[in-house]
């Protein structure tokens, strides 16, 4: 039988046995949904935040290993891997930091445009460096960041922040290009709105049933709904899947008119 006719067990392919997994921003989340779907398909994740409860807490519900540091700082960034590597070879990374700071265009100051670009793009480009690096050295693996629909169509007040997931997403699509060579993936997952605690407290239930309505699949996501396409890109069944921004929108983008 030629090679491509052979049938994978395509549920082996899902599986991420042995693997060590570097889950940036855990403790809540897209980032908690993410560590359990990871460790149930066999991984050991290394569960990382700033604060140190919430990642311990999820590193303990799924039997993962906790770090903490700032993953917008070089230092840290390096520790981090540093301390992962003690655990095995690291062969996937998962970047879920970011949060958004609304407001008019017009009314951004320095501060917070750095503040802005730093919490979506700088510790991807750091993340990029030290975890291309490190899965190069273990023999290749895939590595996925959480972009946003705010990178592909404008949302109200957000259009630093899109500016910023928009970069991210072109950061994913080169680096996937430069790391193929050495075995390394690089993509991104793009969601539309979803449930997390932060836009919980956010968002009033009227805005939600506003959000819900601009939503072909009706509702926003649940973070175990993003959870599930990252699992996807983590696992060999993506081993063709390189440079490529994922959306994961219910559908929104397809029919958003910017109101809601």
């Amino acid at each position: 039988m030629s090679r491509a006719e052979a049938v994978p067990d395509y549920l082996d392919q899902l599986r991420l046995d042995g693997r060590v997994v570097v889950v940036l921003g855990a403790g809540a989340g897209i980032g908690r949904q993410t560590s359990h779907a990871l460790a149930q398909a066999g991984a050991t994740v290394v569960c990382v935040g700033r604060r140190a409860e919430p990642v311990e807490i999820v590193a303990k519900e799924i039997g993962g290993h906790a770090v903490t540091g700032d993953v917008t700082r070089r230092d840290d960034i390096a520790r981090i891997f540093a301390e992962a590597a003690k655990i095995g070879p690291i062969s996937g990374l998962v970047d879920i930091v970011g949060r958004v700071l609304p407001g008019p265009v017009l009314t951004y100051d320095d501060d917070r445009y750095d503040e802005q670009f730093d919490v979506v793009l700088r510790h991807a480009f750091l993340a990029l460096q030290a975890g291309g690096q490190a899965l190069a050295e273990a023999g290749g693996g895939s590595m996925v960041f959480i972009g946003s629909v705010s990178g592909q169509e404008y949302l109200p007040n957000q259009a630093l922040y899109g500016a910023a997931k928009a970069a991210l997403h072109r950061l994913v699509e080169s680096a996937g290009r430069e790391l193929a060579p050495r075995g390394v993936r690089v993509n991104a997952v793009a969601p539309g709105f979803t449930h997390t605690p932060r836009l919980d407290e956010l968002f009033t239930e009227d805005q939600w049933t506003a959000v819900n309505a601009t939503i072909p699949r009706g509702h926003a996501a649940t973070a175990s709904e993003i959870a599930g396409p990252v699992l996807f890109l983590l696992s060999d069944l993506a081993s063709y899947l390189n440079g490529q921004t994922i959306t994961v929108d219910g559908g929104m983008t397809a029919s958003f008119t910017g109101q809601f």
